[in-house]
């Protein structure tokens, strides 16, 4: 089973980022030879990124060595479904922290593959208790 690439560590990677740019490209190197996969949805996250072409984002992530091809599942849908309610119904009674709905249908997706590398583990950990997380 594939590692799910989170978004900021694939922009972390192209803009070179300073301060996570290098340790996001080693984390991503050191889990390619498990299989690197990529969410539909942080696929359109990343369309600003290449300033909306699709053929250079692609060429990017086959660089990198990222397959972009993984389809979204009934089984995703479902897990993302009970994380959302669990999300909705905290948020209702506390003081949760806003968090979009983009970070849930990625951790969702990540459920059924090994587990998402991300440089923000606190915004799944909570909502995906059972997912393994990487970090740069």
């Amino acid at each position: 089973m594939s590692w799910v690439v989170d978004t900021c560590v694939l922009i972390d990677v192209l803009e070179d980022d300073p301060s996570f740019g290098r340790a996001s490209a080693d984390v991503l190197e050191k889990s390619l030879r498990d299989g690197l996969v990529l969410c539909p949805i942080t696929m359109v996250e990343l369309s600003p990124a290449f300033a909306g072409n699709l053929e250079i984002q692609k060429h990017f992530l086959d660089q990198v060595g990222i397959d972009f091809t993984e389809a979204w599942t009934v089984a995703d849908t479902e897990c993302a479904y009970r994380a959302w309610n669990l999300y909705v119904q905290a948020r209702r009674g506390s003081d949760t922290p806003k968090r979009p709905l983009a970070d849930l249908l990625i951790g969702a997706f990540a459920c059924r593959q090994q587990g998402l590398i991300t440089r923000n583990p606190t915004d799944f950990r909570r909502w995906f208790p059972r997912l393994k997380l990487r970090q740069p």
